[in-house]
């Protein structure tokens, strides 16, 4: 198929749009539903059925989901309902649009975006993608494989905190620092990853990207480091990417 529907489930919004998989670009407009409060599996299947209903699309359907993703079961739920912990993704979000549902991690479809489709192409290194937003999200890539669920942000750090609880947007946003002071911290936690991992390449993607020119400069690991390309569609995009691959 050229073109595959990608959805994006957030903790905020479920976003989706139909991707051209040759030139790895939306077709067209996204369309975006709030996420259920509470995110329980049934209302967020709905959800996720209203965007398959606006498109009137069927066929196979790429889902990014906030959650560690195996063999298509939730196995956590830091942002999303306690229910969906045991439950079977891709049969849920199924049953909901009559269509094939392929889920993966939801930082890991943006990173299968870069891989594929933004400035990832060609890696063939070891390589992360770090999506900077409320909480730390990543992926690992070696040969341009991915290597699934790898949940970086979730390292213990100082005082049994995760790293995501210090240097993420979100603990910038919490603590009222300045944008030097988080390069500073998150500059530690690169330094961290360098050593335990020895990436060739760091790519810098969530909201935090965007202002990349304001803090790159606080970076001294040995990998390269760079923002990401395709900014808010990549989940969209890797999803439908990850869809195409299975």
């Amino acid at each position: 198929m050229d073109q595959i529907l990608g959805i994006d489930v957030g903790a905020s919004g479920i976003k989706g749009a139909l991707v051209d998989l040759k030139k790895g670009k939306l077709s067209g407009e996204r369309f975006r539903v709030p996420t259920p409060q509470p995110a329980t599996p049934e209302a967020m299947a709905e959800a996720f059925a209203e965007i398959v209903r606006y498109f009137n699309y069927s066929g196979p359907i790429g889902c990014g989901f906030p959650s560690i993703v195996k063999n298509g079961v939730c196995l956590s739920a830091a942002n999303i309902d306690q229910a969906w912990i045991g439950a079977n993704i891709e049969e849920v979000f199924g049953k909901a649009s009559g269509c094939r549902v392929y889920a993966t991690n939801d930082a890991d479809a943006a990173g299968i975006a870069e891989m594929r489709h933004g400035v990832g192409q060609g890696e063939n290194g070891l390589v992360f993608l770090i999506t900077i937003g409320s909480g730390l999200g990543s992926a690992l890539f070696y040969k341009g494989m991915m290597i699934p669920n790898t949940e970086l942000g979730h390292l213990l750090w100082t005082n049994n905190k995760v790293a995501e609880q210090w240097c993420s947007s979100g603990a910038r946003e919490r603590l009222k620092i300045g944008r030097k002071e988080w390069a500073r911290r998150f500059n530690e936690y690169l330094h961290h990853l360098e050593r335990l991992f020895t990436p060739d390449l760091i790519i810098l993607g969530g909201g935090e990207s965007k202002f990349f020119d304001q803090y790159q400069q606080f970076f001294d690991v040995k990998a390269r480091v760079i923002p990401a390309q395709l900014l808010n569609n990549a989940g969209i995009i890797g999803a439908a990417a990850y869809a195409a691959e299975q």
